[in-house]
C-alpha cells in the first residue's frame, strides 16, 4: 500500500476536521497479528480490529512540533471490510484514517452520544464521496 496517497489524504482530513495545535500524525499499516497484539496489550481485547489510535500526549518537542499521535491500521481487516462494503481497499483505508484521526482528537464513539460518528459521516461525505458509510 503506497504511503504517499494516505499522507496526502491525512492532510486533507486535518484541514476539514476540528482544529488542533498538534503538528504531526504517524500512520502505521500493519497485519492482523500486530494489530491484535496491540489491541490486547493496550485495550485488553484479544481480537484483531481495523484501526487503533494512540495519542502521543507529548508536549512541544525541541524542534517546535507537537505530535498528535499514531494511527495503526490492519490492512487485512481493511481489505475484508472493503469487500463487504463493496468499495475499494483504498477507500476503506481512507475511512479508517478519518476514524483514527477523530480518536486522536479525543472523540470516542463508545461513550459519546453519536457525535464522533456524525462527524465521521460528515467528513466521509466531504472527502470520500463514493464510499458508503
Amino acid at each position: 500500500v503506497p504511503a504517499a496517497p494516505l499522507e496526502a489524504f491525512l492532510r486533507r482530513v486535518a484541514r476539514k476536521a476540528p482544529p488542533t495545535n498538534a503538528t504531526g500524525v504517524s500512520i502505521v499499516l500493519a497485519g492482523d497479528a500486530t494489530v491484535r497484539r496491540l489491541n490486547r496489550d493496550f485495550r485488553g481485547q484479544d481480537t484483531t480490529t481495523d484501526v487503533l489510535s494512540f495519542p502521543s500526549g507529548a508536549e512541544v518537542l525541541p524542534d517546535g512540533t507537537r505530535p498528535l499521535g499514531e494511527i495503526v491500521i490492519s490492512v487485512a481487516q481493511a481489505a475484508r471490510q472493503a469487500e463487504a462494503a463493496g468499495h475499494s481497499v483504498a477507500s476503506e483505508l481512507r475511512l479508517l484514517v478519518i476514524h483514527g484521526y477523530l480518536h486522536l482528537l479525543g472523540y470516542d464513539h463508545e461513550v459519546d452520544d453519536g457525535t464522533m460518528m456524525r462527524l465521521q459521516a460528515r467528513l466521509s461525505r466531504a472527502l470520500l464521496p463514493t464510499t458508503r458509510r
